[in-house]
């Protein structure tokens, strides 16, 4: 067996049907850690990323947070940066012990992480296998497949519910006998619909005992209706919640999220690969839990802008998916490509499209002032 792995590890691999060689693969993503394509979201990031972006271009690509870090969180930056010679391991803890506080949980039962999709990743390495899939919707989000991928494992992409389109949850249940995951992304990306908290928590219940339902709250606290689950992490249920701090709290850039699971969930997704976090995400994710009417502000800001864009597109009988999200999906009725394209020569840059809906774009709520150059353009291009 692979040194890399005590004979506890070792064990569990074989069980889940991993060969030597999958081991020497695992044991890179130890020793190789960032550096590989589906760990550090590059291959994600490429997606969204433009070169040589004009100054003066509207970038709305990406489900960024235009209002960047709260005062608050800026100060703690600014303040620990001059002491940035130093690891400062603590400052990981007081995150740990603050998100826990806030929500309701045991602080071993959160684990911070640079962002969200690091411990998406681990929850797939940890509990899929070839023989457990990983299940997920479709359209949605697709860093797990990538990790999925990466081990032998399978993707299951199940189609969003027609009319309403959240989490089918019973299609999902139904895809295999034994997935390693259910991922359900709530509010989804990219079509920002919410999955009701009765879904979840039947799924939760349904599902095959040794399966695990991954629940990503990226963009929880955007919604007006979502209902954080945490408190079915509490009671010691067989769920990973997903949090970050790139979202509501503006800090794409600072790398800050957590897991918040039971403690044993936790320990089988630690030892994938290694290293301290920044300090600058942490103490800026700190600051920011402390700051009691962030969310409830932020959330009326985006949610404001989102409407009136939504009315907009009403009254031009332009397509959309209803959203309850920073993000939405429009129907360009073309090649989602080539409407991208003329929106981009238009200094728009608009989000990118799934293969399942391929006239659909991905717009990111931006702000009014932005918003406002989107619907001009819209309108030129949609019309082309």
């Amino acid at each position: 067996m692979s040194p890399f792995f005590s004979a506890e590890q070792s064990a569990d691999l074989v069980k889940r049907g991993f060969s030597r060689r999958s081991f020497g693969r695992l044991a890179s993503v130890i020793t190789a850690g960032a550096a590989l394509p589906f760990y550090n979201e590059r291959a994600l990031a490429q997606l969204s990323m433009v070169r040589n972006m004009p100054a003066d271009a509207v970038k709305i690509n990406a489900n960024e947070n235009p209002m960047g870090p709260c005062p608050e969180a800026a100060d703690a930056i600014y303040n620990v940066i001059k002491k940035g010679g130093r690891y400062m391991y603590e400052e990981t803890f007081n995150l740990q012990e603050t998100l826990a506080q806030v929500c309701g949980v045991k602080p071993r039962y959160v684990t911070p992480y640079a962002g969200s999709s690091d411990p998406l990743h681990r929850s797939v390495l940890s509990f899929c296998s070839k023989e457990h899939p990983f299940v997920k919707a479709d359209p949605g989000y697709e860093a797990g497949e990538r990790a999925a991928k990466f081990i032998g494992a399978q993707t299951i992409n199940v189609p969003l519910r027609k009319g309403t389109w959240d989490h089918d949850v019973k299609a999902m249940l139904a895809a295999h006998p034994s997935p390693g995951v259910f991922y359900v992304c709530n509010p989804n990306n990219p079509t920002g619909t919410l999955t009701s908290r009765a879904d979840i928590e039947w799924l939760i219940a349904n599902k095959p005992k040794e399966t695990v339902v991954v629940l990503d709250e990226a963009y929880t606290h955007i919604s007006p209706n979502a209902v954080p689950c945490t408190d079915l992490v509490a009671q010691d249920k067989d769920l990973i919640i997903l949090r970050t701090f790139s979202k509501i709290y503006g800090m794409a850039g600072l790398r800050a999220g957590a897991a918040i699971a039971r403690p044993d969930l936790l320990d089988k997704m630690k030892d994938w690969s290694a290293g301290a976090l920044p300090v600058t995400g942490m103490v800026g994710a700190t600051a920011s839990l402390k700051v009691a009417t962030l969310v409830a502000e932020r959330r009326k800001i985006i949610g404001d802008i989102r409407e009136d864009t939504l009315s907009f597109l009403t009254s031009k009988n332009i397509e959309f998916i209803p959203s309850e999200s920073n993000k939405f999906m429009m129907n360009a009725r073309r090649p989602g490509v080539e409407f991208y394209n003329a929106m981009a020569r238009e200094n728009i840059y608009i989000g990118r499209v799934w293969p399942v809906w391929p006239t659909w774009v991905r717009v990111t709520v931006g702000t009014k002032d932005e918003m406002a150059k989107f619907k001009t353009a819209c309108l030129k291009c949609y019309n082309a």
